[in-house]
């Protein structure tokens, strides 16, 4: 909630008179807890406690890398219980079925073996002096969530934001995730110098922009 993009939407909430809730996850930023803790389920459960609890009425999620992936997971839970309760979706490098596709389809033999037989693995990471750690039971409950296997429907506008030079989540995967959002009016942005965080002026002027056009789509 920190970050610079949370923190500027904050400020661009409050410029244009929109209320706006930023949370981090346990194990992230300034929650508590730890992060091999984690898995997909629970940090799905805390996202929708947290939507239930601080906010009413139609709501824009936006998520940017496992945020956008918990976005689409969140959004076809309330869709079940709270019809309408999402008015919009703002994926930025959306990291579907990321402990599958992104994770376990691109580790090593090595890095597998860790996964299974001593239940953690840990890469060094790019964004963090913290090493990325990714569990044995964070790959296997990640496995009750995947979505890219069949058509998404939210029910409501979806607009992706993707760097093309994003090596955490390819631009490719986008494209995929784009396939299979069928019924839906979908609008996907490709940053050709963009890297996976899309934090640049620019890159705040482009969500600034797709969360402007979303409310006058939402309001007309």
């Amino acid at each position: 909630m920190d970050s610079t993009k949370a923190t500027a939407l904050d400020g661009e909430a409050e410029r244009i008179g929109l209320g706006l809730l930023r949370f981090d996850y346990s194990g992230h930023g300034r929650s508590e807890g730890r992060l091999e803790d984690g898995t997909i389920s629970r940090w799905l459960e805390e996202t929708l406690a947290v939507i239930r609890a601080e906010s009413e009425g139609p709501q824009i999620l936006v998520g940017s890398s496992m945020g956008g992936y918990l976005a689409l997971l969140a959004t076809r839970a309330l869709n079940e219980s709270e019809p309408g309760r999402v008015a919009g979706l703002i994926l930025i490098a959306p990291a579907v079925d990321m402990t599958e596709a992104l994770i376990w389809l691109e580790m090593d033999e090595k890095a597998r073996r860790e996964v299974v037989e001593e239940g953690v693995w840990r890469r060094p990471s790019a964004y963090s002096d913290e090493p990325d750690i990714f569990t044995r039971a964070m790959i296997e409950d990640g496995r009750k969530h995947l979505l890219l296997n069949s058509m998404i429907r939210t029910g409501c506008s979806v607009v992706v934001l993707q760097g093309m030079k994003d090596e955490a989540v390819p631009y490719r995967h986008a494209l995929r995730l784009i396939e299979r959002l069928g019924g839906d009016p979908v609008t996907l942005t490709l940053v050709k110098d963009g890297d996976h965080r899309l934090s640049r002026p620019e890159d705040l002027s482009l969500l600034f922009n797709a969360l402007g056009r979303m409310l006058e789509g939402a309001r007309g």
